[in-house]
């Protein structure tokens, strides 16, 4: 994908320094394309934490550089594998609920602890983290492969006007490292000539959609509309969505969905107006080991006051503005979980599949 006509992945090792990585500090945009370094793995936590990074495959990619940068650190140790085994720990809960972000680590820690030597155990990490990366951008191609012809056969009904698109939060190239899960679809449609528009939510209390969706579509030239979050049903009932496209932080075996707080509320309206809802998903992103989403997904609570206030572009600089009484507390919910009963299928790598167990393992039958 694209900014400002160059090619451009959302993270990647600096050239002119070796233990560097670099990523866009997605806190800023739209309106400052900030470059943040990372340089330790303490660096990694914080760029999760903190949200720089978000979006559970590149939060998965993230957590593998910062295991190779405290590789790097160990290796100084006189404790590898006490000061690996810690950095692993903190790396692990500085989001809980994003599946990607353990499935990383583990993998990660794993490798390092099959290897022999210091200066190996790091190139193994790295080695590991390079191929997670390359690996999200071949998953969220095939994604898109398996998902365009879903597009293209409303394209098919109606081929005088748009195929219009809802989604929520951001589940781009900017939560990837290129395509993104449920845009990847819709750029390789826009890429063939499909008309088609998207209508992006503005996701609060963050505002992902408004953002970084409208920000990356932009780019790539993609013609969308900001809504705000409340106004999807409304357009359902008008007959002005032809499909929903969201992506997951984390999926159970049965084919329950934790996405971005709101996504629930947009499943309910599409049910209710036989709108498809789709759910787009690289199997990293699947909790083989959980089945009941609303008993067993940690659900993130984060700080009231990204509910309180609210950031923007001033007259020259980027400023937070408080919309609601000082006085006034918050309940900033991270996720909310989607039943399986509500999504009309399940978008993979390895193709489209019912929201069921028996979906899920007809496509992953390593897993049944």
């Amino acid at each position: 994908m694209k900014i400002n006509g160059l090619h451009q992945h959302t993270i990647w090792v600096d050239n002119l320094h070796s233990q560097q990585v670099n990523t866009f500090d997605q806190r800023y945009l739209p309106h400052q394309c900030n470059i943040y370094t990372i340089q330790s793995s303490l660096d990694a936590i914080n760029a999760i934490s903190n949200m720089v990074v978000r979006g559970a495959p590149l939060i998965g990619v993230t957590a593998a550089y910062g295991m190779w940068l405290a590789a790097i650190e160990a290796s100084k140790h006189k404790n590898f594998e006490g000061h690996i085994a810690t950095a692993a720990e903190q790396l692990k809960a500085s989001r809980p609920t994003a599946v990607n972000l353990t499935w990383a680590v583990d993998q990660s820690l794993s490798i390092i602890n099959a290897t022999k030597g210091l200066t190996e155990k790091v190139d193994a990490a790295l080695a590991l983290a390079e191929r997670l990366k390359q690996d999200d951008v071949e998953t969220c191609f095939q994604i898109g492969t398996h998902a365009l012809p879903l597009i293209e056969a409303i394209h098919a009904k109606n081929p005088k006007k748009p195929v219009n698109i809802l989604t929520h939060c951001n589940a781009g190239w900017l939560a990837c490292i290129d395509w993104g899960t449920a845009t990847s679809p819709i750029y390789q449609a826009h890429d063939l000539g499909i008309p088609v528009h998207v209508w992006v939510d503005e996701t609060r209390p963050r505002n992902q959609g408004a953002n970084l969706t409208a920000f990356e579509l932009g780019q790539q030239g993609i013609p969308h509309t900001l809504i705000a979050d409340n106004t999807g049903g409304h357009l359902m009932q008008h007959g002005m969505v032809d499909m929903v496209i969201v992506g997951t932080d984390r999926t159970t075996r049965q084919g329950d969905v934790a996405n971005k707080i709101g996504t629930y509320l947009k499943a309910l309206a599409a049910n209710d107006n036989n709108v498809p809802f789709y759910v787009a998903l690289p199997s990293s992103t699947i909790d083989w080991k959980i089945n009941d989403g609303l008993e067993e997904i940690p659900i993130e609570m984060r700080d009231e006051n990204e509910v309180r206030f609210i950031r923007g572009k001033g007259s020259n600089e980027v400023v937070d503005v408080l919309i609601c009484p000082e006085s006034t507390t918050a309940a900033n919910y991270g996720f909310d979980v989607t039943p399986a009963r509500l999504v009309t299928g399940l978008i993979t790598e390895r193709g489209i599949c019912e929201a069921s167990e028996q979906g899920l393992t007809s496509l992953f039958p390593e897993h049944a």
